[in-house]
């Protein structure tokens, strides 16, 4: 699976999103009841620690105010035996000097010694806290007799019981959100991969036979989900109307075939019957002047250039319509045939034809000669028809830094906004126009090209480039 969660699935997707706002919720919702818990137990710290150091501060005052060591270690041993198995571990008592007056264990407080580092660390009765973690914590409480201060007292309580009550609690809270978030997940990841699998089945039929939209069954379209039942028929119907669009532009392609086949067989035609015409006169002139040598000879050399330009119509007839053409590389030859086909149609017409072909054999090779010659033939037959009677019609081809480059220029008015979006764009084809610039935009583009249209001084030039092999130089 990719790192980018934009390119995950979107079933994963939910998953994982539901996975984040439950953490973030039980995050949130934990905190909230160790929060209450903390406060419940330091409220009952709070209060025992308060009763103790009362309790002992109204016993002791007296004693510590005379410093009378002996009562305050025996009221102290009295207290700690009355709170046997409880919280209190440890207690010492300071005069107003801040000197230890007694201790529930004198080896660890002896008398007249300094009280100082058991306050270090001592919190105030109303302050004192189990968050810390430690399992024992101090409180310390001035003495007063009269309002005079006689002393301290600070108490070792043991505090480890409520330590383990919240290291419970967390971990309860923490496996209980660990276990609802999986199930969710899981529970969201089956949810939206059931809803999501007719999205599923549609992004499969789209995506079936390259990219061509295939209709849904029937059978397969849910029948729960109204919505989505709508959205599946939506698509069959888009699916053949996608098919019956492919198929009018089929027929409008071969329509245009047999136009442009039309208009060069015209020319044609026009091309072979005037060298028939002179055959016939020819032998007409062999048979009268049999017996005129000079005669026969002129007359039999004139039909044979007649037909060796037959010959030469029918080879580039026969060499347009080969199947097995579409092999082959470019060459020069490919040019001068299709300037053999073309030229009659000027002719017809009284255009003036410029050609001009730029570059040898090794230059060419590396175009395939079919679709090179099928985008020329239709952008001069779109010049031809555009230019007017007596105009002009050119061709240019040259190879530029591993591109051929073809420029086919008229002096007609130019293409219509319905031509130019035929040619340059892939907007589909609109009712009563026909396919041959769509088809040199597409054969260009199978072959990795590019097309350009400029108007300039009244003229029209229509440039194809197309990389050697299919492929831009580098």
């Amino acid at each position: 699976m990719r790192l980018r969660p934009g390119t995950w699935p979107v079933t994963v997707r939910v998953a994982v999103a539901t996975a984040v706002l439950m953490v973030l919720l039980g995050l949130a919702a934990s905190q909230q009841v160790l929060a209450t818990l903390g406060r419940l137990q330091d409220a009952r710290l709070q209060e025992y620690a308060r009763l103790h150091v009362e309790g002992l501060a109204v016993a002791l005052g007296p004693f510590a105010l005379h410093r009378d060591v002996w009562e305050v270690y025996d009221t102290l041993d009295r207290a700690r035996t009355n709170a046997s198995g409880e919280r209190i571990l440890f207690t010492v008592v300071a005069d107003d000097r801040g000197l230890v007056l007694a201790a529930t264990h004198p080896e660890r407080a002896p008398v007249d010694t300094a009280i100082d580092a058991f306050a270090a660390e001592a919190m105030p009765v109303g302050e004192v806290t189990a968050a810390h973690g430690r399992s024992v914590v101090r409180v310390m409480a001035p003495l007063f007799v009269q309002g005079r201060d006689v002393g301290r007292i600070v108490t070792e309580l043991d505090v480890s019981d409520l330590v383990a009550q919240r290291r419970t609690a967390a971990l309860a809270l923490l496996a209980g959100n660990a276990l609802a978030t999986l199930i969710l997940v899981l529970a969201g990841y089956f949810v939206m991969a059931r809803m999501l699998k007719p999205v599923e089945l549609l992004a499969h039929h789209m995506g079936e036979a390259g990219g061509t939209p295939h209709p849904i069954p029937e059978r397969a379209i849910p029948r729960s989900d109204s919505v989505l039942a709508r959205l599946l028929r939506n698509f069959n119907a888009m699916a053949g109307a996608i098919d019956a669009r492919a198929e009018a532009e089929r027929r409008l392609a071969e329509r245009e075939r047999f136009v442009s086949l039309g208009r060069l067989s015209s020319s044609l035609a026009h091309e072979i019957n005037n060298p028939l015409g002179g055959l016939l006169n020819a032998t007409d002139t062999i048979r009268s002047y049999a017996d005129r040598p000079e005669v026969v000879r002129q007359s039999a050399e004139l039909i044979d250039r007649g037909l060796r330009h037959l010959r030469d119509v029918s080879r580039v007839i026969l060499e347009e319509n080969r199947i097995d053409r579409s092999g082959r590389a470019l060459s020069r030859a490919d040019f001068e045939d299709l300037r053999l086909l073309f030229e009659p149609e000027t002719t017809r017409r009284g255009q003036r034809l410029y050609w001009r072909i730029d570059g040898g054999e090794a230059a060419f090779g590396g175009h395939p000669s079919a679709p090179v010659r099928q985008i020329a033939l239709n952008l001069l037959l779109n010049a031809s028809s555009a230019a007017p009677e007596g105009g002009s019609v050119a061709l240019g081809v040259r190879t530029e830094r591993g591109w051929l480059r073809l420029a086919v220029a008229d002096d007609g008015p130019g293409l219509s906004g319905a031509a130019r979006a035929r040619l340059m764009s892939e907007a589909p084809l609109e009712p009563g126009g026909g396919v041959g610039l769509r088809l040199v935009r597409d054969l260009v583009a199978m072959l990795g090209g590019r097309v350009d249209c400029t108007r300039a001084d009244c003229r029209t030039e229509i440039i194809v480039r197309i990389p050697a092999g299919g492929q831009p130089p580098c």
